[in-house]
């Protein structure tokens, strides 16, 4: 049986030949410490039970356009399944042919989120579920219209009523927020080569990706995407070393500040979790960025104030793509079909 070694220079000069199983064990611990698998079980959700009726209504809804007013838009359009969680748009297009302000983050593994959004309005997917359904940029429509649209429905009547035991009226502008973060909830990713390597399978990832693995703790990437989602636990200005230029960070969007209107949390954005990455071009809250590699040296000059030499970046962008997991398989629903009571859609280019 042939051993295999790696060369360490030791600050003394004294040259070791260490064996290569132990480089890894040495790794996998350190990142066991800094990064969690996704479960292979959905997680539980607060104040909200996730029960299979609420899960096959959340799924209706998520896909039914009539939640927004022209009866174009739903949330599988802006976080599309089949996509990445996302619509792989610099920024998504709303109503009226608007073009929203932000990138559009990923739905998958968003459960695992501190909190939602770019800048973390939304304390969870229930709220978050709301407000592009209200904003004039995306669905455009009010709580009010929601309810009578779906109260005209007798099939959601029949699910709500379902999903919703024991509510003198289910059909509520908060309990379809509440079904669709059921569904998000299952939205989940597990079984990604990196979580393989986290369960002790060292062979998953080749050298180059555990050197991108080595690098990416090392530089201190790790430090803001660490934990289940690589990211999303905690809030970090957008150059904290350097501020990018600004065609990847606008000026007019500083972040939680619009917020907290905290001044030191001027261009402060949730980190972004790396969870099925090379799926999700273009990158950053504003979509400015395609090439993930670019991406990754950007990051390296902003936040650690180095630049990454083309085999790091492309060391750490292999690590990354080892971050794909199992996509979710959704089968599309058939939903119910409207009648004379149903709101008619609102056009979106007036005549």
């Amino acid at each position: 049986m042939t051993s295999h070694f790696k060369t360490v220079l030791l600050a003394t000069g004294i040259v070791l030949m260490l064996p290569q199983v132990a480089i890894c064990n040495e790794l996998l611990e350190e990142a066991a410490d800094t990064f969690e698998p996704i479960p292979s079980v959905v997680p539980a959700v607060k104040d909200n039970a996730v029960t299979g009726e609420k899960v096959e209504l959340g799924k209706m809804l998520f896909f039914d356009p009539r939640l927004s007013s022209s009866a174009l838009i739903s949330c599988n359009t802006c976080h599309n399944l089949g996509m990445g969680g996302d619509d792989n748009l610099e920024t998504s297009i709303g109503h009226g042919w608007q073009k929203g302000p932000r990138n559009a983050p990923t739905v998958l593994n968003a459960v695992f989120n501190i909190a939602q959004f770019w800048d973390g309005r939304a304390e969870d997917l229930k709220a978050q579920a709301k407000g592009p359904i209200q904003a004039g940029v995306e669905m455009a429509n009010t709580p009010k219209q929601v309810e009578i649209t779906l109260n005209s429905l007798p099939e959601y009547v029949e699910r709500f009523t379902d999903a919703f035991p024991g509510d003198e009226a289910p059909v509520t502008f908060d309990n379809m927020a509440k079904a669709i973060e059921a569904f998000e909830a299952t939205l989940i990713t597990p079984h990604s080569r990196f979580d393989q390597f986290l369960a002790g399978n060292t062979k998953v990832m080749d050298a180059e990706e555990q050197e991108g693995l080595r690098l990416f703790m090392d530089k201190g990437c790790s430090a803001c995407h660490a934990g289940v989602n690589l990211g999303g636990e905690g809030y970090y200005p957008f150059g904290v070393v350097e501020q990018p230029g600004a065609e990847i960070l606008p000026v007019g969007d500083k972040g939680r500040f619009a917020v907290t209107e905290t001044a030191d949390e001027e261009y402060v954005f949730r980190a972004a979790p790396l969870r099925n990455i090379e799926l999700t071009a273009p990158y950053f809250h504003s979509g400015k960025v395609w090439n993930l590699e670019q991406a990754v040296a950007i990051m390296g000059t902003s936040q650690l104030g180095e630049d990454l030499s083309d085999g790091e970046v492309k060391a750490i962008t292999a690590f990354l793509k080892t971050l794909t997991g199992e996509q979710p398989r959704v089968v599309y629903p058939i939903l119910p079909v409207e009648n004379e009571n149903t709101p008619r859609p609102e056009l979106m280019i007036a005549k």
